[in-house]
């Protein structure tokens, strides 16, 4: 039977550690959890953000992007096309991270104090062996006398 490889087995060693399920698991969570955020902020903080401005979408906020070399036409409409610089997308991005990482933070400072109150309670004292039992009950009756 053939030896395997040294990398192969490495790999093994690597693919099926904790820490790596681990952090398969957190991946696929934070990309749910990215989706949450993404429907939080588009649809319901950026519409009241969007107030302010006069009721503006920040996804309208573009800027045409000059053409240097001519039009360029689309050859299935026949229309110009327009490229444009959209930092409403950009501005509304910002606005994301901050939220995820404004709920990120939370759950670790949470995560943290958990940890410090499970290290400060202190373990029971231990209970008392036989022998100790024996000589406490020796003491009290030499007290007793």
């Amino acid at each position: 039977m053939a030896k395997k490889p040294a990398i192969l087995s490495e790999f093994k060693e690597f693919a099926v550690k904790g820490n790596m399920l681990d952090m398969a698991v957190g991946v696929i969570i934070g990309g749910a959890f990215k989706t949450v955020v993404d429907a939080l902020t588009e649809k319901i903080i950026m519409p009241i953000v969007s107030m302010f401005p006069g009721g503006v979408s920040f996804e309208s906020w573009k800027v045409a992007l000059p053409q240097f070399f001519g039009e360029r036409i689309d050859p299935e409409t026949g229309a110009v096309m327009v490229n444009y610089l959209k930092f409403g997308d950009f501005i509304s991005a910002i606005i994301n991270f901050f939220i995820m990482a404004f709920v990120i933070f939370m759950i670790v400072k949470g995560m943290n104090r958990l940890r410090r109150k499970k290290e400060e309670t202190p373990a029971p004292p231990p209970a008392p062996s036989a022998q100790e039992l024996l000589l406490t009950e020796i003491r009290d009756l030499l007290r007793e006398k």
